[in-house]
């Protein structure tokens, strides 16, 4: 509220010093403080998002055959090798594709599609990221296999002949 001091003298001018207005501003910083107050607490934070993932049970080993086994090696520079069937005497490929949908996903479909095709079962798929890939690529890769809903893999860690394979193909 503004206050104003007045001189109990009227009608003659005297050498009173003018006192500027005080404006109180009490009120207003109480306004703001439960305007703050009330955005704060009505805004909803953004929810986290997290991947289901479920963990084998000890002991429940269920072998998976080769001819229903991709496996996918992340190298360096955004470049994937993958492979069917074993790492001695692949079924399939090896083949180095990038993260695109006409690389890694056109491979898990089609490979799917064929297997599903042959066998009437799922295909399982095995990742091994190596030494020279980055954390965002083995985000990619999961996101590629949720996206072509692959139901069954496995992140497991890169073998020597895997690494190998990498090299000959200059993606390590």
């Amino acid at each position: 509220m503004a206050e104003l001091v007045t001189s109990g003298k009227s009608g003659k001018r005297s050498s009173l010093k003018k006192i500027p207005p005080r404006i109180d501003l009490t009120a207003m910083v109480d306004l703001a403080f439960l305007l703050i107050t009330f955005f704060i607490l009505t805004t909803s934070l953004q929810k986290l998002k997290a991947m289901k993932m479920e963990m084998p049970v000890h002991g429940s080993d269920v072998p998976w055959p080769e001819s229903r086994t991709m496996t996918v090696c992340l190298g360096k520079g955004n470049q994937v090798l993958w492979y069917m069937g074993l790492t001695d005497k692949p079924l399939m490929g090896p083949q180095i594709v990038n993260y695109s949908k006409n690389g890694l996903r056109s491979a898990l479909v089609i490979m799917q599609n064929r297997i599903l095709k042959n066998t009437g079962k799922p295909m399982a798929v095995i990742l091994k990221p190596s030494a020279h890939s980055v954390y965002g690529n083995l985000v990619n890769a999961i996101d590629e296999l949720n996206i072509t809903s692959v139901s069954s893999y496995a992140v497991a860690e890169i073998t020597p002949k895997d690494i190998d394979m990498l090299k000959q193909q200059n993606a390590y």
